[in-house]
């Protein structure tokens, strides 16, 4: 039986590849990109890995599952990367089964600051407000435990809870309309109203040194915990595929 978060990983990767046409890559071997291996005593061997896509209007999709029945860990990460120059945000969202409790992560990860730009925020922002508020009066959620910086690298419109079973599979409203609006920001752009003066160069300049921020294992402590279970290796490759940037 498919889990919960494994349903919700599946159902958004299978959207956003087939509705650009992407290609995954392979490793030598035929398998994922970055197979992820556990050497502790509870459980050796695959835990699962690090999937990559490319092809259409993004730069790529990441994707990174980590099962551990021993554990009792399912978790399952979907990274969808505009190009470094694009204004349009990146999509992810995370969605963790941790023994009897889910916990997800959903946002869209803003691209120049947002607190200057008003006509941006309008844009490519206010148009989540409103299932962004519905999605908060779920019950069954709880805030999850983050800090004061991880709060500040991401959106205001970020949806980062704990969760029931029942409150978990209600989110998927609120992943849909996000990734449908993000959809319509990919294929459209945004307006040159909505940018301002902001270049294509402050762009991929701003994408290096915010995945630097996001993928980052002082900011993030769930890397502290990725390390000791599939190796240090294997967690710095993950983390470095996620902090690439287009050319």
């Amino acid at each position: 039986m498919t889990s919960l978060p494994k349903a919700l990983h599946d159902h958004v990767l299978n959207r956003i590849v087939d509705t650009f046409g992407m290609t995954e890559v392979l490793n030598e071997e035929g398998g994922p990109f970055l197979p992820l291996v556990s050497h502790l005593p509870m459980h050796e061997g695959s835990v699962g890995g690090m999937r990559k896509f490319t092809g259409g209007p993004l730069f790529q999709v990441l994707t990174s599952s980590i099962v551990v029945p021993a554990m009792q860990l399912d978790s399952h990460m979907v990274f969808a990367f505009t190009p470094s120059d694009s204004p349009v945000p990146h999509y992810t969202v995370d969605s963790v089964q941790a023994g009897e409790h889910h916990a997800f992560h959903l946002d869209l990860i803003p691209r120049l600051d947002i607190g200057s730009r008003l006509n941006y925020l309008n844009e490519v922002y206010q148009p989540l407000t409103e299932v962004c508020e519905q999605a908060r009066k779920i019950e069954g959620l709880e805030p999850a435990h983050l800090s004061p910086r991880q709060y500040a690298i991401m959106s205001p419109w970020m949806l980062a809870n704990r969760a029931t079973p029942e409150a978990f599979e209600k989110i998927q409203v609120a992943v849909d309309a996000y990734l449908d609006h993000w959809f319509e920001l990919v294929m459209k752009g945004v307006s040159a109203q909505a940018l301002e003066d902001v270049t294509p160069q402050e762009l991929a300049a701003r994408d290096k040194r915010n995945k630097y921020a996001i993928f980052n294992a002082e900011v993030d402590p769930v890397w502290q915990r990725i390390g000791p279970l599939v190796g240090q290796e294997a967690a710095d490759k993950q983390i470095a595929a996620l902090r690439e940037v287009s050319a």
